[in-house]
């Protein structure tokens, strides 16, 4: 694990074994005429002795394509007063930290400007203003000749590519068009989803941005062998698939707005991706009518927080002002944050999860939904996350991985969830029921998914997906219209840990598949009502009392069923509850989903009476040491209109409950290094929190 730049001395630290770095990006462009003219070395040294990051990435050559230092190659930015990088390159070396560039790869706009014929075109033949085809000869004729002059001339350490899978386009330039008439035979290209070659059409683009991506690795690495590289969102939820081209770890940088939010889900992923991570944090973010707003270390912190818990590494990205210039206001947000993660660093730093739950994100379905090469924008990942929150603020402890991940693992999960994704491969699928059958358990988090499963379910699928506004309800048991008592839930323990208590009912509209059981039980029942009586709150969902004359208009039909197979069992929900769940939030739902997967997985290694806003990870230590991770995403920005929180309440007590089959030889909780009051008895280690404030530890020492 990395440590601090002034204990190393003048040794760099290996790139791709840092912990904790810093970034900073001017996008230069022709309108700037003061680029380096107040970086100084004075100042440069001062931030990096006080923040003391592992590594640097400072400016080089952003989205509009002019580069922030003097080149040969290509076309340097007008405006350039001062060697920045140079100044940058000399302090980090004195000081033994690592030096890379920020560096925009397939979007340059001034590239395709100058030559059209190296841009991307859309189906109409007209060049795209922003990305290069990477059927073209821009990496050969411009990227990768630049990129080398730029290592050579500061001695760069690594290089970290903008702009890259996020930023290329289905290409129907005459370099694309060629190749695909090479692959396929094929002398036209689709152009809608209306076409059957429409995802062998992107599969194609998506096999030429990975071809591009190996090809400038392979380059810059046969140049300088000890380069460390990373491509912007490479291998990660934006292209879930194995790791095949030459980069050296894995880097992204999280929305600037619901940052902590979206790391939940990353972090999660990337921890499973098997190669060093690590993740970005805007240091700022923008509000109606104000731009680049300074975070505070609080949220800072929460986001790191989340990094931390699953051992990747963090970096933070901050705005110099044009000329260069870091204020003292940004040096000051840094160190707090960073002396944060200092503290956590020997027990976070490349952790390992102890498998509980596994959460799908299927490639399959991802690279079929979305029309981009190598993104989910356009098309969010909303039933992932809301499968994801759901969890989470029920306590699980979650991993996220794709099905090329899980071929080999699923026996070490006690619950696989599968959260609505509508395609899957045969073989997939085949493998997961091989899993239930060994005794796996399967929850199915939609209509979608569940057909996918056939009978399997032990359900027959009636029609088709109906639009309705459907009611769910969460009592002890249920009477439907006939009188007859429904038991559909088991009674659980209920009113503690932010876990609502007997409950009515909670909206949950969208398409709901009618079903009835063969061999499944049901387990959940659905109500809605005709005309007016259809909206929420006009629908009585009373299981007693209700008029004759309301009962006309109240329907009802299975929302869950349960499937004994082989040894294992398959739960269905046969509508949207985790896309329901990701629009609200509502902790009814959450509930409802809690009691199904409860069903499923009732004794998991660890748990907690921890408000929902506590987020928990079973992990263990690069040492091995079995540790229980909590994060405080109390008062975590949600919301453009509220952005800056500068308070997070501190919560506690906490109790957890930890399977340990001996007692533990210590327990403290980290960073604080205090002896929490803990007990074992029976294979269950009890320990109490006193206090969490943003982000913490417990470790148990065998």
């Amino acid at each position: 694990m990395g440590e601090k730049a002034e204990e190393r001395g003048n040794t760099m630290l290996d790139r791709k074994e840092a912990y904790l770095g810093l970034h900073f990006d001017l996008h230069p462009t022709e309108e700037d005429d003061s680029l380096g003219a107040d970086v100084t070395k004075e100042q440069v040294g001062q931030l990096l002795r006080r923040v003391r990051p592992d590594y640097i990435h400072y400016d080089c050559k952003g989205h509009p394509g002019y580069v922030g230092c003097p080149v040969d190659t290509g076309w340097a930015a007008p405006g350039i007063v001062r060697d920045s990088l140079a100044i940058w390159r000399e302090t980090t070396r004195e000081l033994g930290i690592a030096m890379g560039i920020h560096y925009s790869g397939v979007v340059d706009h001034l590239a395709v400007r100058r030559h059209p014929e190296w841009a991307s075109q859309d189906a109409g033949g007209r060049p795209d203003a922003e990305a290069t085809s990477v059927f073209g000869p821009y990496a050969d004729e411009l990227m990768i000749p630049q990129l080398k002059e730029l290592v050579a001339r500061y001695g760069l350490d690594s290089v970290w590519l903008d702009g890259e899978c996020w930023g290329a386009k289905l290409d129907y330039s005459p370099a694309a068009l060629s190749a695909w008439h090479a692959e396929t035979g094929w002398d036209d290209a689709p152009v809608s989803r209306d076409d059957p070659r429409w995802l062998r059409w992107k599969s194609f683009h998506r096999a030429a941005f990975e071809a591009y991506l190996k090809h400038w690795t392979e380059e810059l690495h046969r140049s300088f062998p000890t380069l460390q590289v990373a491509s912007n969102w490479a291998y990660t939820t934006m292209s879930p698939k194995p790791v095949a081209a030459g980069i050296d770890y894995i880097s992204g940088d999280f929305d600037p707005m619901l940052s902590a939010d979206r790391a939940r889900t990353e972090t999660r992923y990337l921890s499973n991706v098997g190669m060093p991570w690590e993740l970005q944090a805007w240091g700022f973010d923008n509000a109606a009518g104000q731009e680049e707003l300074l975070k505070t270390p609080w949220q800072l912190k929460q986001e790191a927080g989340v990094v931390l818990m699953h051992g990747g590494g963090f970096m933070m990205y901050f705005l110099p002002t044009r000329s260069g210039y870091i204020n003292e206001q940004i040096e000051d947000v840094a160190a707090k944050v960073a002396d944060f993660c200092r503290a956590r660093q020997r027990f976070s730093h490349r952790s390992v999860s102890v498998p509980q739950v596994a959460l799908l994100h299927s490639s399959e379905s991802q690279f079929e939904r979305s029309d981009r090469v190598f993104t989910w924008w356009g098309t969010p990942l909303v039933e992932l996350e809301g499968a994801l929150h759901a969890l989470l603020e029920s306590h699980y402890s979650v991993d996220i991985l794709a099905e090329h991940m899980l071929e080999n693992r699923l026996e070490e999960f006690a619950l696989l969830v599968i959260p609505d994704a509508h395609a899957l491969s045969d073989e997939f699928s085949r493998r997961v029921l091989a899993y239930v059958d060994g005794g796996g358990k399967l929850l199915l988090l939609g209509e979608r998914c569940a057909r996918l499963f056939g009978e399997a379910l032990g359900a027959e699928l009636l029609g088709e997906p109906e639009a309705v506004n459907a009611q769910l309800v969460l009592p002890d048991g249920q009477v439907g219209k006939s009188g007859e008592e429904r038991n559909v839930w088991e009674a659980g323990k209920l009113g503690n840990g932010g876990k609502v208590g007997k409950v009515g009912k909670v909206g949950c509209p969208g398409l709901w598949q009618r079903v009835e059981t063969t061999t499944a039980e049901a387990v959940a029942v659905r109500y809605h009502g005709d005309g007016v009586h259809g909206r929420h709150s006009y629908l009585d969902t009373r299981s007693e009392g209700v008029s004759a004359e309301h009962l006309r208009h109240r329907e009802e039909a299975i929302a869950a069923t349960v499937n004994r197979y082989g040894k294992g069992a398959i739960a269905a929900v046969y509508g949207p509850v985790a896309e329901r769940y990701f629009h609200s939030h509502h902790p009814s739902l959450r509930e409802w989903i809690r009691r199904l997967a409860e069903r499923l997985f009732p004794d998991p290694a660890v748990s907690t009476d921890a408000p929902s806003c506590v987020d928990l990870s079973l992990r263990r230590t690069a040492d091995g040491e079995l540790c229980v991770h909590l994060l405080n995403l109390a008062n975590m920005p949600v919301s453009n209109r509220r952005a800056y929180a500068d308070y997070v309440p501190p919560i506690g007590p906490i109790r957890l409950s930890v399977r340990l089959e001996s007692p533990p030889a210590s327990v403290s909780w980290e960073p604080d290094g205090e002896e929490p009051a803990w007990s074992w008895a029976n294979g269950r280690l009890e320990a109490i929190v006193a206090r969490l404030d943003i982000h913490g530890a417990l470790i148990i020492r065998s």
